[in-house]
């Protein structure tokens, strides 16, 4: 089965009610750099290329990334994540305000560094990454200011995401204490997984694994759509959530929802630059439709065709929501009716 897509005019009234009810964000913070060059040699000291660098960015990522997405398309979202007590965690605070976002849920660990992941990127290709970052779990007076401020922000919020990137933030008794208490308040809970922790999370409102970390963690290799609807259904029954969505690349998604029929979204994207923070993007609008009001079937089609706008870029990107309804009217947009998009965009 395949939803029709919202209309651009469903799409609007749709969107209308996105900052109706804030999305509480949790997980593992992070800062995306980027140094730019050139790559026209190759060093006398070892085979590597040497890169000359023309610039150098820093851009939101891991739930950090989630939230912007959230604000970028008209979303509230309050931000709850670790960082260190460093230069970093500045700078990534200052960011988060930039887009809007609020950078009171960020709590300081002494004993952490602020998750700072480079990118090196020569003429258009990420040569290497290099990672800084702790994977200590969250514990003691920290962990309980965590928890207290989690619980002081459920009481009004319309869903929660969980973006789990394996740093230490999510274990067990925080998706126990996530999913109970959501399914209290009647809250959507979505959880972007990492692939070694799949069995913290059951009970909630849908997970979004991409076809590699679902194929590993119903240990079942995903060859077509056969064994593709054995690995959704062995993991939709195993973690007891109402809805799975494996996100496949190319072969754009699939949602599986118990006791229906698995819904097959073909993909949009017509040129793909890099898939990074594509994931972020998926989830946070797939989020902000379910908690407005959409079926998930829409919420899915719709954050497939998020996904379609932020692959045309290098690196982290966010949608805005005339970008969302270019995509819906037309299809992936080019990066110039992009820009013109986005000038509309701030003319509002």
């Amino acid at each position: 089965m395949t939803p029709p897509l919202l209309s651009p005019g469903e799409f609007r009234e749709l969107a209308a009610r996105f900052a109706e009810r804030p999305i509480v964000v949790l997980g593992d913070v992070m800062l995306d750099e980027y140094v730019w060059g050139e790559a026209s040699r190759i060093s006398p000291e070892a085979p590597v290329a040497i890169v000359e660098v023309e610039r150098e960015t820093l851009r939101l990522g891991g739930a950090a990334n989630v939230a912007r997405n959230i604000a970028s398309l008209g979303g509230r979202v309050e931000l709850l994540a670790l960082v260190g007590e460093d230069a970093r965690a500045e700078s990534l605070a200052e960011a988060l305000e930039a887009e809007g976002i609020a950078a009171n849920g960020l709590l300081a660990d002494p004993d952490r560094p602020t998750t700072l992941k480079t990118r090196i990127v020569a003429s258009r290709q990420q040569i290497v990454r290099v990672d800084r970052e702790s994977r200590a779990p969250l514990a003691g007076k920290l962990r309980e200011r965590f928890v207290d401020s989690l619980m002081a922000r459920l009481e009004t919020a319309g869903g929660v995401l969980v973006s789990d990137y394996g740093k230490g933030v999510v274990d067990l008794s925080l998706m126990e204490l996530v999913a109970r208490e959501a399914r209290a308040r009647d809250i959507f809970v979505a959880v972007d997984p990492k692939e070694s922790h799949f069995y913290l999370y059951r009970h909630v409102s849908i997970v979004t694994p991409n076809v590699h970390e679902a194929s590993r963690a119903a240990r079942l290799e995903i060859r077509g759509t056969r064994n593709l609807e054995e690995a959704g259904r062995k993991l939709l029954a195993e973690l007891e959530s109402d809805a799975l969505l494996i996100t496949r690349g190319p072969e754009g998604m699939s949602l599986f929802r118990t006791d229906r029929e698995t819904t097959h979204i073909p993909v949009m994207a017509r040129e793909v630059y890099d898939v990074t923070g594509a994931g972020d993007t998926v989830i946070a609008t797939l989020t902000l439709a379910a908690v407005a009001g959409a079926s998930l079937e829409h919420a899915a089609a719709l954050s497939n065709a998020a996904a379609a706008v932020v692959v045309g870029e290098v690196g982290t990107a966010a949608v805005t929501p005339d970008e969302l309804e270019m995509s819906l009217s037309f299809g992936y947009p080019k990066p110039s009716e992009r820009a013109g998009a986005r000038e509309r965009e701030k003319a509002r």
